[in-house]
């Protein structure tokens, strides 16, 4: 197994994400920040955080497969979400929920940021991705 991932006991439990990562391949793929637009670059899920947060992680999915990995050679995501608040946790946890059975991410996942931003380069983009992932 090229990534190993644990939770050590006495860490912030329940999250959902591990906090640790071990990648012990080779290769390794870092994927460019994914947002909310389709193949054509039309934008997706408008004013829908969830909904962006799942098309995110489908273009996610894809720059993985590209790469020849899967969520499963993540070590690390990285999520920008515009205009931060604790409200819009439940909007942000249903879009990963959503995504992580149309893509078989296994919960719970690889660790992961959470950052919060006043705005990423175009208004209409509520958040952005970024994946590292290890292979042998």
């Amino acid at each position: 197994m090229t990534v190993q991932l644990l939770s050590p006991e006495g860490m912030l439990a329940p999250v959902p994400y591990h906090h640790v990562s071990i990648g012990t391949g080779s290769r390794q793929v870092y994927l460019a920040g994914q947002i909310a637009r389709d193949q054509q670059g039309n934008p997706v899920a408008t004013g829908d955080l969830a909904g962006q947060v799942v098309q995110a992680l489908r273009n996610t999915a894809r720059g993985l497969a590209g790469a020849g990995a899967t969520f499963s050679d993540v070590v690390h995501l990285r999520f920008f979400v515009t205009a931060w608040s604790a409200e819009k946790m439940g909007d942000f946890m249903a879009g990963i929920e959503r995504a992580s059975q149309e893509l078989g991410i296994a919960q719970p996942m690889p660790p992961a940021s959470l950052i919060g931003v006043d705005q990423l380069f175009e208004p209409d983009v509520l958040v952005e991705v970024e994946a590292t992932a290890v292979l042998d």
